[in-house]
């Protein structure tokens, strides 16, 4: 799984964690995750869930034979931050053979919530497997 020319290389997005039980992630809060404001974008925080969620559901499955795609993503955000590196973590609710569903959390470096998010993923058979 190449990063390059990807949304995660973008955003400044590095894999802290990969296994199949727990992903977690770390992105930057600065000019390319700020909104007008000055503080990290929901919608950077939404792409680092969806990232967390989709690299998890990657590692449940066969990926000679299969592959995932996001079908839907919510996201609560509790806190805000201007600065610094952010963390979302992805840990399963459900495994199945067709979805799956993750809980992911951000937090800052001082281990503060950020946001909350919950992320369905559907797994799809690929053609000529």
């Amino acid at each position: 799984m190449s990063m390059k020319n990807t949304l995660m290389e973008t955003l400044g997005i590095e894999v802290v964690i990969a296994n199949p039980e727990e992903v977690t992630l770390r992105m930057p809060v600065n000019q390319h995750t700020h909104q007008p404001m000055g503080f990290l974008h929901g919608g950077a925080s939404v792409a680092l869930a969806e990232s967390a969620a989709s690299i998890a559901s990657f590692l449940n499955i066969d990926p000679k034979s299969q592959q995932v795609f996001g079908i839907e993503i919510n996201a609560n955000h509790i806190k805000s931050v201007r600065s610094g590196y952010v963390y979302g973590t992805a840990k399963p609710f459900h495994i199945g053979k067709t979805t799956m569903v993750w809980e992911i959390s951000i937090i800052d470096e001082k281990e503060q919530l950020i946001s909350i998010s919950r992320c369905t993923v559907g797994v799809v058979a690929l053609k000529n497997s």
